[in-house]
């Protein structure tokens, strides 16, 4: 099954951007409904069962309407509204790409749209293959094994992050936020493969916004 491209949106530069903040959110706001008949696009194209198909269109819907929602109350900058937009672009992707196995990423055990203060953030990753197939945490690129956008400086301490394999993959991470501020975002997305035989058969993001409060 192909997948929808998953590139961020290339923002217009300083000189070619909105007047202001609030007239910025709106043409955000209008980009993402925009962009959703793209992935809804795709979905048409993959002829999927009923169910299926009709709870990737709900998630999708969904996901219009907390980005949105986000864009029009959280963003206090050019560049937060970026990264709330970005997210809801990556989670449309992965929303009309579904999930064949189970998946989940929480923040203060909530998942997409969530809320930390300024510190070291606890992210829970849990997943679990089909059958008896294992998961393990993944590369989101070659070189980068998270996406992560942001406002202020964020990042994953890798140090103990290992290549291991688990029947029911349930593991911590700490996301180093100590230099952000209030009303920063950051957006970042987990890869999770599924294993068979130690090879990949499949593999899925799940992305997550947090509003630093």
């Amino acid at each position: 099954m192909a997948l929808p491209k998953e590139g961020d949106f290339v923002p217009l530069d300083d000189s070619e951007r909105a007047p202001n903040v609030d007239s910025y959110r709106i043409t955000c706001i209008d980009f993402i409904k925009d962009i959703s008949k793209d992935y809804l696009a795709w979905v048409d194209r993959y002829k999927l069962p009923e169910e299926e198909d009709r709870k990737r269109r709900t998630e999708i819907s969904a996901i219009i309407e907390r980005t949105n929602g986000w864009i029009a109350k959280i963003p206090q900058s050019f560049k937060a509204v970026d990264v709330v937009m970005n997210d809801g672009t990556q989670k449309m992707a992965e929303a009309t790409a579904g999930k064949p196995f189970q998946i989940g990423v929480f923040v203060d055990k909530k998942s997409g749209y969530t809320l930390a203060k300024p510190g070291i953030i606890n992210v829970n990753i849990k997943a679990a293959g089909r059958e008896k197939n294992k998961t393990k945490l993944a590369f989101h690129t070659k070189k980068e094994r998270f996406r992560i956008e942001s406002t202020g400086k964020a990042f994953f301490d890798e140090s103990n992050i290992t290549d291991r394999e688990y029947d029911l993959l349930d593991i911590n991470l700490n996301l180093n936020a100590t230099e952000c501020q209030q009303r920063d975002v950051i957006s970042f997305t987990v890869i999770v493969s599924e294993m068979q035989n130690g090879m990949e058969i499949d593999r899925r993001g799940v992305s997550t916004v947090i509003h630093i409060v």
